[in-house]
């Protein structure tokens, strides 16, 4: 079977198996504070690593059933190609901290502010990095993020550093993600086969002395941590299956169903207090990211004609 890295012909078109699997995708993805919120009595640090962990061998079963295990074993012979893996790696294991640790400390409406504003971010970047050219109405989004931030920033006397954590550590690994010359499955697999290698002793040591919850409490911790690595790896490679049958433009859009849905879990089911302050700057970003989608997909209907 050819790997993910094989070129193949893209029709600019969505397919019913794509968007199946895309919504599939975001739906898990939206629905991940619950299991956050569930975990929310054990150490960041020690869910995080677990997360990892049990990613490795979801991950590595799914590229042994599709034999998509050569590319993983080169990669595992290129200084280069696993020195931007294991910086991807970094990057996307903080991204997770930070998203574990805000909905067990009751902040999943700033971590939801902070995947609204990544599209728009992602956009920032490649202006000031890879020097694509703005669009007017982009450059107006952009503007009203920065208002809808430093309106947050004002309200709460510092910067809102769990919503910006996660864009600014979302938007770098996705920019670099795309640099690592390996298909995403295999992408994935290297990267937690790399943050296991420190999650793995300290994870032996928790329970070794008796503070770890895999082990040493109740049969429920035990399960739910266990199933860590189905909850994180699943949703990333339906994903990345299904990303290759969509549209830009579908996806695009696709991408606010789950910071809409954290934003729904947050306010109704966790009943995390949503301000006027916070509320106005919600509404700055969805402004934001209205004139943002509207540019785009007036692009790819001009591309298209």
């Amino acid at each position: 079977m050819a790997s993910d890295t094989t070129p193949a012909i893209i029709k600019n078109e969505d397919t019913p198996r794509g968007f199946a699997f895309g919504l599939t995708a975001y739906f898990l993805w939206g629905f991940l504070p619950f299991y956050l919120k569930a975990v929310a009595h054990i150490p960041s640090l020690e869910v995080l690593a677990h997360r990892a962990l049990w990613s490795v061998p979801v991950a590595g079963i799914v590229l042994v059933a599709l034999r998509r295990t050569a590319d993983l074993k080169v990669a595992l012979k290129t200084p280069r190609m696993l020195g931007m893996a294991c910086l991807t790696a970094t990057i996307i294991m903080v991204n997770w901290g930070i998203y574990v640790w805000a909905v067990a400390a009751g902040r999943a409406l700033d971590a939801a502010l902070g995947y609204f504003i990544n599209p728009l971010f992602s956009v920032f970047l490649a202006a000031i990095i890879l020097k694509e050219k703005l669009a007017p109405a982009q450059l107006v989004a952009i503007g009203l993020v920065v208002v809808a931030v430093t309106v947050l920033t004002i309200d709460a006397g510092g910067l809102p550093w769990v919503s910006i954590g996660l864009t600014v550590t979302w938007g770098f690994y996705a920019l670099f993600r795309k640099t690592l010359p390996i298909g995403p499955n295999q992408g994935f697999f290297l990267e937690v086969l790399l943050i296991s290698i420190p999650c793995l002793p300290y994870v032996v040591w928790l329970e070794a002395t008796g503070q770890g919850h895999l082990l040493h409490s109740t049969g429920w911790d035990t399960f739910i941590l266990a199933i860590a690595g189905v909850v994180t790896a699943v949703p990333l490679m339906v994903y990345a299956n299904g990303a290759k049958l969509l549209t830009l433009s579908t996806i695009a859009i696709m991408q606010y169903i789950a910071p809409t849905m954290i934003f729904l879990i947050a306010v109704f089911a966790f009943h995390e207090p949503l301000s006027l302050v916070k509320l106005g700057a919600f509404v700055l970003i969805w402004a934001a990211l209205a004139i943002y989608t509207w540019s785009m997909l007036r692009q790819v209907r001009g591309r298209s004609l």
